[in-house]
């Protein structure tokens, strides 16, 4: 691993000091690409204007005239947490606007599939309703919108996700990243694009005379949603992103959510009051997320929409037993695997530059996180896959994929495709998250030839893990207050948590947990004793190190002290 300390433009940091802003976060701030304080401002009325979503206005007169005729809409729902919260929101803030008829359907993933299918278009039909409307997904369901408008269904496409080559006939699509859309935030989620929707239809209502600036519904309440889906499917946080997901925070610590929310923060242990992107992206997100891999959404969905208090709690105490049933099948997938992996090549070794394990014992719904570990922990493109689980499909292999910077997956999987026609009966994803199909007597040809395409690809560059941090920590910063200072800020996907870098001396270490998983440290940092632990690491360090660590706070018997969560090492020195 290389360690690598982020550019911090002086001047930036020192703007932002003048105009205010704490030293510390001014200089995490200038390195994370903030020009200005305000570029801080999170205020509702700096977030960028429905207007200038393609396709947001069309799906907005949809709508309206589906409710003026009382016509029942129905949404199509993704299986994953961004996709519950976008039902949530839809459900929640249709019926805000006066939507007499709104109903869901969310696809089951093994028997279904991903995406509004013909099967399910059909199903949506069969249903009564008269408009479908697709959250978090869509953009590539041509057949399935095709045959929902053979039956008479209004289609509305509300999605995020890259578009194909070609786009579905759909009556109104509003996505981002489709053709001729210049909105600036091309990384919105599923479920903000859902949000942003509403906001247009609220604009269109009112121009009916439906109600007026004064009088209509406020949509503000469902921003605990929007976070959550938003910061849970880890999409870039840009300024736009992060206004939705710091409104939503400053929603939920304030005591403002939805029943659910509270119940899924009882259920995780976690304080709303002192509610962080970490608990949406570590707490809340697996739990609703782990419905879709090992039971059915719906109940993440109904979680998310009851108005109940009793019924949310009861929900959110399943969607945690079926969490805690996930860890524990990825925990032994996670082993296998590992082992699986490392048998490809001797310990003295490099990996190879590509890993493509199988099993006929793993779960088709937890091996995206097994890959994503496995990635982690090896820094190689990585395919986990398991037998599918859907009717008459016993021979087919299900694989989930993740990448590393620099291997563009979804590229690599077109490129397969095209080298050895028949072996990938499906694939699709994007440039760190894909997924693929095979017959089970083609799993070694598609082994063979990912691991090709990545040893054309990749160079030693690549392969080395590269760890960016924010350099040295001033010893007057190691505080318990301003630890819970930075985690109060809005942290995620290309917007880094902070994490600091340093040579620090080693005085003590031994292993701790089940089965000494982890390396409990005692450090001498600037001068100072403090105490570290690195989660998942069983090998000793030198007496000296250069090591990349978080900051958090221990707490034992009323007293707060801040100690180091080490993220890695970088021992090419040592």
């Amino acid at each position: 691993m290389k360690i690598i300390v982020r550019d911090c433009p002086p001047r930036t940091a020192w703007a932002l000091e003048q105009a205010g802003v704490h030293p510390l976060l001014a200089r995490l701030y200038a390195a994370r690409g903030v020009s200005g304080k305000e570029d801080l401002d999170d205020a509702l009325a700096r977030l960028l204007p429905p207007g200038g979503l393609h396709g947001a206005a069309q799906a907005a007169r949809v709508l309206a005239d589906a409710m003026e005729q009382s016509q029942r809409l129905m949404i199509v729902a993704d299986y994953d947490c961004d996709g519950a919260t976008a039902c949530a929101v839809a459900v929640r803030g249709l019926q805000l606007l006066g939507a007499q008829h709104v109903d869901y359907l969310v696809p089951d993933r093994v028997v279904d599939g991903y995406g509004l299918t013909a099967q399910i278009a059909r199903r949506v039909a069969e249903r009564g309703a008269d408009v479908l409307i697709t959250v978090d997904n869509g953009i590539a369901s041509c057949e399935g919108v095709e045959q929902a408008r053979a039956l008479g269904l209004k289609v509305v496409v509300t999605d995020h996700h890259l578009p194909g080559p070609r786009l579905p006939e759909a009556d109104a699509i509003v996505n981002p990243n489709q053709p001729g859309c210049d909105f600036p935030s091309k990384c919105i989620a599923g479920v903000g694009v859902m949000f942003y929707v509403l906001m247009a239809l609220r604009s269109e209502l009112r121009a009916r005379g439906r109600f007026d600036q004064g009088t209509q519904p406020r949509l503000e309440p469902l921003l605990p949603l929007v976070a959550l889906g938003t910061v849970a499917d880890v999409v870039k946080l840009d300024g736009n992103n992060r206004r939705l997901v710091a409104q939503g925070l400053k929603r939920i610590r304030a005591g403002q959510m939805q029943p659910g929310i509270r119940a899924l923060f009882e259920a995780a242990g976690r304080r709303p009051d002192a509610a962080t992107t970490f608990d949406f992206g570590f707490a809340l997100g697996p739990r609703i997320n782990a419905a879709g891999r090992l039971a059915d959404m719906t109940l993440g969905i109904e979680c998310l929409l009851t108005e109940d208090g009793s019924r949310a709690g009861e929900l959110a105490r399943q969607l945690d037993a079926i969490n805690r049933e996930r860890r524990e099948l990825e925990g032994g997938m996670r082993d296998q695997a590992q082992a699986l992996a490392e048998s490809l090549f001797d310990e003295r070794e490099e990996p190879p530059p590509a890993i493509s394990v199988f099993d006929p014992d793993f779960h088709e719904g937890v091996v995206g996180i097994v890959a994503s570990r496995l990635k982690d922990r090896l820094h190689r493109p990585t395919f986990v896959f398991a037998p599918s689980a859907a009717p008459g499909k016993a021979h087919e292999l299900k694989g989930s994929g993740r990448s590393i910077p620099g291997f563009h997956l979804r590229d690599a999987l077109d490129l397969v495709a095209k080298r050895h026609p028949g072996v990938l009966l499906k694939f699709g994803g994007h440039a760190m998250a894909a997924g693929c199909t095979v017959a089970e007597e083609h799993m070694g040809t598609f082994e063979q030839a990912f691991a090709q395409v990545a040893q054309e690809w990749l160079d030693a560059a690549t392969l080395t893990r590269r760890l960016e941090t924010d350099g040295p920590l001033a010893p007057q910063y190691r505080r318990p207050d301003l630890v819970d200072t930075l985690a109060r800020e809005v942290w995620g996907q290309g917007f880094a948590p902070p994490t600091f870098s340093e040579e620090v001396q080693v005085l003590s270490q031994r292993l701790v947990g089940e089965g000494g998983r982890h390396l409990s440290l005692k450090l001498l940092h600037q001068g100072q004793p403090v105490d570290a632990i690195w989660f998942g690491r069983t090998e000793p360090l030198p007496s000296s190190a250069l090591l990349a660590f978080r900051l958090d706070v221990n707490e034992w018997r009323g007293e707060r002290r801040v100690q180091f969560l080490v993220e890695g090492a970088d021992l090419t020195n040592s």
